[in-house]
């Protein structure tokens, strides 16, 4: 690899990034929704996505460590001193870093609504088994004591 390709490499993870960043978004509307084939769509596109991503990073690391220089922000500023086009490179490795973090941002936003329909789910089944007790109220706003407790499909 070419020290040249690390700014192209940069450019293209960009428009990765950017592309990761409107399917984790599209992912989250997804889920609000539910829509279940829309979200196998998007898991399918994202893939290749951090693949490639994931590809490129391994490939930074390497041209850096070729160079004798350690794979990390203080390597690629030394990398970057000694170019002439050092100032876009490092332009472009804090717009990617922006990016990656929106992204991981995006995804634990993601997570926490995975989470949250998990537990309601879990709730509802557990309630159609009989096992939990929805919180019932009598007419004084108080919780009503019911005796017995009967899965749904017995009663």
């Amino acid at each position: 690899m070419q020290d040249n390709d690390l700014l192209q490499l940069f450019n293209d993870d960009i428009g990765t990034a950017k592309q990761l960043l409107e399917l984790i978004n599209a992912e989250f509307q997804a889920l609000e929704a539910r829509d279940l084939p829309n979200l196998e769509k998007i898991l399918g596109e994202k893939l290749p996505l951090l693949s490639l991503l994931d590809q490129h990073g391994t490939a930074r690391s390497t041209l850096l460590r070729q160079q004798e220089l350690s794979a990390d922000k203080a390597g690629l500023e030394t990398f970057a001193s000694r170019r002439s086009d050092g100032d876009e490179i490092l332009t472009r490795s804090n717009e990617l870093s922006l990016l990656l973090e929106q992204c991981r941002e995006a995804n634990q936003r993601n997570g926490r609504l995975i989470r949250a329909n998990q537990a309601s789910l879990q709730s509802v089944l557990g309630i159609l088994r009989g096992g939990e007790t929805p919180g019932l109220y009598d007419s004084r706003g108080g919780t009503a004591r019911i005796g017995q407790q009967r899965p749904l499909s017995q009663a």
